[in-house]
C-alpha cells in the first residue's frame, strides 16, 4: 500500500462517518417504545384506566410499545415535553402555546373534534341555590379556578367573560386554584366555593358519569369558542414516524379509543391555529417566558 494510499484511507472513513453519521441523525429518532402523556385534568389513575383502548390501538397501529403518562400538572408535563422526557402528549391549548415557547421545536399535529367542530367552551358554573346567581354576584366572593396554564379553567374565563363583566381577579374577587377541572366541579357542588369555571365538555363528562349533580350547579356563562386540545409530538422524531403518528390519530374511529380525548374525531391542525391563545396572554399582560 502506498503512503498516499494510507494517508488517504483514513480520511475516507472519517467522511464517510461523518456522512451516515449525518444521515441518521438527518432521519430523527424512531424508539421502540413512546411516551404519551395525557392532560392531567383529572384524576391520574382515571385517566391511564379510560386510555386503555388507546394504548392497545397505538400500539397495534404503530408496532410500538406505548406507556401512558399522567404529569402532577401542567408545568411538569411542558418540562417533560421540553427535555424530550415524553414524546407525544395530549395538551391544552394554552399549556401547549407555554410548552411551545419553551421548545420551539415541538409539533401540534391533530386537535380534537367535538360537534364537527375543533373548538370547545370554558362554562361558569355556579352552586344551585348559594349566593352567585349571576357574574355580578361573584364580586367579593371566592372563585375557583384549576391550573393557572389551563385555558378553560382559567385563562379564557379570567381574561374574558370575568373581565368582560368589569371583574378583575386582583382586586374584585379571590381566585381559588384547585388545580383540575373535576376539583372545580366538585367544590362548587359542595358549596366549598360559590362559583368556578372548566371546560364544557368535562362538565358535561363527569355529569354523565354520575361524579357531578346536576341539579347542585347552575350555569352562569358560556365562552366563546377556544382551539381544541391538540396532540403533539416532539419535532426530533424520524419523519416516518411523524407520519405514521399523523395518520393514527386522524384515523381514529373507535369510540372507546376517543373516549380517552373526550371528542369524536381528530383533525388535521398546525401551530398558527392557537395564536389566539397567544393574544389571550397579552391581555392578562402574561409573560410566556417566565410563566412556570
Amino acid at each position: 500500500m502506498t503512503a498516499r494510499r494510507r494517508f488517504l484511507l483514513p480520511l475516507l472513513s472519517l467522511a464517510a462517518a461523518a456522512l451516515f453519521g449525518g444521515t441518521v441523525q438527518a432521519q430523527g429518532v424512531d424508539p421502540a417504545r413512546l411516551r404519551v402523556a395525557l392532560l392531567p385534568d383529572e384524576n391520574a389513575s382515571t385517566l391511564i384506566q379510560n386510555a386503555q383502548p388507546l394504548k392497545v390501538y397505538l400500539e397495534k397501529t404503530l408496532g410500538k410499545e406505548i406507556e401512558l403518562i399522567v404529569t402532577t400538572d401542567y408545568s411538569s408535563m411542558i418540562e417533560a415535553m421540553r427535555f424530550g422526557r415524553i414524546e407525544v402528549a395530549y395538551f391544552g391549548p394554552f399549556s401547549y402555546v407555554l410548552a411551545k415557547s419553551r421548545a420551539p421545536e415541538i409539533e401540534p399535529f391533530a386537535v380534537g373534534v367535538e360537534r364537527g367542530s375543533p373548538t370547545y367552551q370554558s362554562v361558569l358554573i355556579a352552586t344551585a341555590g348559594g349566593p352567585v346567581r349571576s357574574l355580578a354576584d361573584v364580586r367579593g366572593k371566592a372563585f375557583g379556578f384549576g391550573d393557572q396554564a389551563s385555558t378553560s379553567s382559567h385563562l379564557a374565563p379570567r381574561a374574558h367573560m370575568l373581565k368582560q363583566a368589569g371583574l378583575d381577579g386582583d382586586k374584585d374577587y379571590r381566585p381559588v386554584h384547585l388545580g383540575t377541572h373535576d376539583a372545580v366541579a366538585r367544590a362548587v357542588q359542595a358549596g366549598q366555593v360559590p362559583a368556578g369555571a372548566l371546560s364544557k365538555p368535562i362538565l358535561d363528562n363527569l355529569i354523565s358519569r354520575g361524579t357531578v349533580d346536576a341539579s347542585k350547579i347552575v350555569q352562569l356563562d358560556l365562552s366563546a369558542p377556544i382551539p381544541n386540545y391538540p396532540i403533539v409530538m416532539q419535532g426530533k422524531l424520524a419523519p416516518s414516524l411523524k407520519q405514521a403518528l399523523r395518520r393514527a390519530f386522524l384515523d381514529i374511529k373507535d369510540k372507546e379509543v376517543l373516549k380517552a380525548f373526550r371528542v369524536e374525531a381528530f383533525a388535521a391542525t398546525d401551530d398558527k391555529a392557537y395564536d389566539v391563545l397567544r393574544e389571550t396572554a397579552s391581555v392578562l399582560k402574561l409573560d410566556l417566558a417566565r410563566m412556570k
